[in-house]
């Protein structure tokens, strides 16, 4: 039996299924081999020769496929139809050779396909080729540029900026464009500006709004009206005047379908209507994919295959009727720069499945396949046909003019199914008018200024950024969810309220690579190197060329930087992020001048313990630090001295701010307890929120939940440096939110704990699955827990009443102790801990927490 290898068991089991027992089917879990983490394994001076070494988590995969190959010496790699893809075999290929699996006369092949559908794979089988190096050696290009960059410039900025983490090719130039975008927001200045609406009625008692568009006989520019003054003698204008409708105008007009999705349009319609990030968009799209619901979700490419227009066509004529039908197929050009990495769009692969027939049990995979389905319909669908009016009203004297806008849609078409979402708010034109006559008198009801001011540029969301990048041609289709997720992960950006914020570190280290390494991180030049590395891909260029030229100026471009001393580049970067760090105070007083001693001046400064930090200048005398967070921000409210939240058991109980962000205090430093009981403000909160009873739930950290049920040892929840989480013994697991350490139970912290990676337990098997919560979704299930049987749903814990069986159980009466689980939740009101004696054992100092928190990731993972 041949051996065919793919990348996932999911998908390994599905083509198992259709090419049956004549075939092995194996997985090889991803890349099988990678370059080791450590200096030299790109080596410039041997034509970049690059060191493979295969994964330890792999060395079994790779066992596995050689052992099946010696009952059948056949290889078929079937890997996905892209360039990683394409590595993917290519390495499977080198480390099977490398074991002597294969000999020069094995028959390899390799197959691809763009949906894993019976039909699809074995048309696949039937035209076998050979691997693609064009494609393989794109991606050598590409592995190795973005080695040399992080291996080579991450420990320049580790050397040089203290608390930077790494840098990358890519990655870094996103984070630019997030650090730019919030530069422009602190430097805007908003400007006033009026506008007059007048609610007019028809003859017939029919309502609708009009704009004043002219005043004095002169056509209105947008900052005309300047100020409430001149908004009020506009009012007069039109109250003074009858008015009378002198033009109707109706024009009609269509609107056209968007193309199907490829992968950046998918993020970001999923970030627009569920608000998922890219990493959650591409995990459940992946899914999909290998359980053959929907085609390959990393391309670039909008057209469809033939054979699925005309599915598509026949799924809208059969659900909608042919007039939903356009007479002849629509076509979409394919934006891709590239037409050998172009793949089909992103679609259902089977179009009369709707998304209410899915066996799919997981909400996040059920919402992405049904905006799937509903945009792939969709653009196949015929035109919307609107009628767009314009009612033009003025006085008889030519002085007033005022317009008023609407549309009516005449026939839905695709609007019937889906609509695109919009990262801007939708204008007046979609608003409905009612019937209205030219030359009949428009009376007024009333006549209202309104005050507007000019608006920052929005922050990034995930779906905006991913927009951005391809529009600029930075990264491509299979990288965007990993850069966006990796400058969140080293702590450069966060999100909030689903906008990415720059954090102070990632100012940081866009400034040094702005002013050191400037050419590497402009969006022309990142742009031009993905157009080079596409046309390796296409055969155009030779990919050590390429490698050639880039290492030649950035090898020069780091030698510049090696008699940097950290106080020049912190000098440096001081200047260049002065508008942030000082900007002018309302009293016109020096931005710099200490607010504690009124004598140093502030400049940026090291910690010994990595970071950076705003200082005084008359450092020991005056102890002033905050964060880089710009002054006026939650840390100024704190002051230099803390802010006293109240007092427990005696103890004065405040809000203070550090090198490393703001935290909780109880007591004051004494001589038998030189550092009191401190607790940082867990990632999320706001110091604005902070009262004595958040303080006190901080400083009572780790809370103990009770004896795990297995061994009698406590169990604990606490916050670390990696966030919430539970603890048993040695073993860690983390929580997703942080209010739930204040909440967790035994039952929930077991679970969490046992469906821990690596750690040898596996979640409990529900004793019965009840269905999905009708209303909210997600799965209702009923477990066996250490206090009696518990319905399960989400989050929600509910213990089953005594005289219930599990197998009595409805699915009414689950979602009713669910409900009630989750409002007494909800309304519970958390108790103020018991204060610790002065003369009590002190609490583990930061740094002594901080070792633990060392201890605890060796130890875990």
């Amino acid at each position: 039996m041949p051996v065919v290898v793919v990348e996932s068991p999911a998908k390994a089991k599905t083509i198992n299924k259709y090419l049956g027992d004549d075939y092995t089917v194996l997985a090889s879990y991803g890349h099988v081999r990678d370059l080791p983490p450590k200096d030299g394994s790109v080596d410039p001076n041997q034509q970049f020769e690059m060191l493979w070494e295969v994964a330890s988590d792999s060395q079994k995969h790779v066992r596995a496929i050689a052992e099946a190959l010696k009952k059948d010496p056949a290889l078929i790699l079937a890997t996905d139809p892209d360039r990683e893809g394409e590595a993917i075999s290519w390495h499977l290929q080198e480390a099977l050779t490398k074991r002597r699996a294969l000999k020069k006369d094995t028959p390899v092949s390799r197959v691809v396909f763009n949906a894993i559908t019976k039909a699809a794979v074995t048309e696949a089988m039937k035209n076998p080729r050979g691997v693609d190096m064009e494609l393989v050696e794109a991606y050598l290009a590409r592995r190795a540029l973005d080695y040399l960059v992080g291996f080579k410039l991450s420990p320049v900025l580790w050397r040089k900026l203290p608390g930077a983490k790494s840098a990358g090719r890519v990655q870094s130039v996103c984070l630019r464009l997030i650090v730019e975008r919030e530069m422009e927001i602190e430097a805007f200045r908003p400007r006033e500006y009026w506008s007059v609406t007048a609610l007019l009625e028809t003859p017939r008692g029919q309502t609708y709004e009009a704009r004043l568009v002219t005043l004095a006989g002169k056509k209105l520019d947008r900052y005309d009206i300047g100020d409430g003054t001149a908004a009020e003698l506009a009012v007069q204008a039109v109250t003074s005047r009858d008015l009378i409708v002198q033009s109707v105008e109706a024009k009609p007009a269509s609107r056209n379908p968007a193309p199907p999705f490829m992968t950046s349009t998918l993020q970001q319609e999923a970030s627009r209507k569920f608000g998922f990030g890219a990493r959650a968009t591409m995990s459940a799209a992946q899914r999909l994919y290998e359980a053959g619901l929907i085609t390959y979700m990393r391309t670039d490419g909008i057209d469809m295959a033939p054979e699925a227009v005309m599915a598509a066509r026949d799924a809208i004529k059969d659900r909608y009727g042919a007039d939903y039908v356009p007479k002849s197929p629509r076509m979409y050009k394919n934006k891709a720069k590239n037409a050998q990495e172009a793949h089909e769009c992103i679609r259902p692969t089977d179009m009369a499945l709707a998304p209410d027939k899915l066996r799919v049990s997981e909400p996040d995979q059920r919402k992405l396949y049904d905006l799937i389905w509903k945009r792939t319909l969709a653009s196949q669908m015929e035109a919307a046909r609107l009628e767009r009016t314009t009612v033009e009203v003025g006085s008889a004297d030519g002085e007033v003019g005022l317009r008023a806008t609407g549309q009516v849609v005449l026939f839905d078409g695709f609007l019937k199914v889906y609509e695109e979402g919009r990262d801007e708010p939708a204008d007046d034109e979609d608003k409905r008018l009612p019937q209205i006559h030219q030359g009949e008198a428009a009376k007024k009801q009333s006549v209202t200024p309104e005050q507007h001011f000019t608006q920052p540029p929005p922050r990034y969301t995930e779906a905006t950024l991913v927009k951005k990048m391809e529009e600029l041609g930075i990264g491509r289709p299979s990288t965007y969810a990993s850069i966006v997720t990796t400058i969140q992960d080293r702590g450069y950006v966060r999100k909030d309220k689903n906008r990415l914020i720059p954090e102070d570190k990632g100012r940081l280290v866009t400034a040094f690579l702005a002013n050191y390494f400037r050419r590497y991180v402009e969006y022309d030049f990142t742009a031009d190197l993905e157009s080079q590395l596409d046309d390796v891909s296409a055969g155009d260029r030779d990919w050590k060329e390429v490698l050639d030229r880039f290492w030649r100026d950035f090898s020069a471009a780091l030698a510049e930087t090696s008699d940097l001393r950290i106080g020049e580049v912190l000098e440096k970067i001081d200047e260049v992020l002065a508008p942030h760090l000082y900007p002018p105070r309302e009293d016109g007083t020096d931005p710099r001048l200490c607010p504690n001693c009124g004598q140093g001046r502030l400049n940026l400064k090291t910690a010994r313990s990595g970071g950076a930090f705003i200082g005084c200048s008359n450092y020991p005398e005056c102890r002033y630090t905050r964060p880089l967070s710009a002054p006026g921000g939650e840390d100024d409210a704190i002051g230099p001295d803390g802010k006293l939240l109240g007092h427990d058991q005696g103890d004065p109980i405040s809000l203070r701010t550090g090198r490393f962000g703001p935290y909780v205090q109880r007591g004051e430093p004494t001589e038998e307890q030189p550092k009191p009981p401190r607790a940082s403000l867990p990632k999320g909160w706001s110091v604005e929120d902070i009262d004595l009873e958040k303080a006190l739930m901080l400083l009572s950290l780790p809370r103990e939940i009770g004896p795990h049920p297995e061994d009698g040892e406590p169990v604990e929840a606490g916050i670390g440096r990696y966030g919430p989480y539970v603890k048993h013994g040695r073993t860690y697991a983390n929580l997703p939110e942080v209010e739930e350490v204040f909440t967790v139970g035994m039952n929930r912290a077991v679970e969490v704990l046992a469906s821990k990676p690596g750690r040898g337990r596996t979640a409990a098997k529900p004793l019965r699955e009840l269905g999905d919560h009708p209303e909210k979704g997600g799965a209702i299930s009923v477990l066996a827990g250490r206090y009696g049987p518990y319905v399960k749903w989400e989050k929600v814990n509910a213990t089953l009443p005594k005289d219930v069986e599990p197998a009595d159980l409805t699915l009414e009466e689950a979602v009713r102790l669910v409900e009630e689980k989750a409002a007494k939740k909800g309304g519970r009101k958390k108790a103020t801990p018991p204060a610790k004696s002065k003369k009590a054992p002190a609490k583990k100092t930061p740094a002594k927490k901080e070792a633990t928190e060392a201890k605890r990731k060796s130890g875990s993972g």
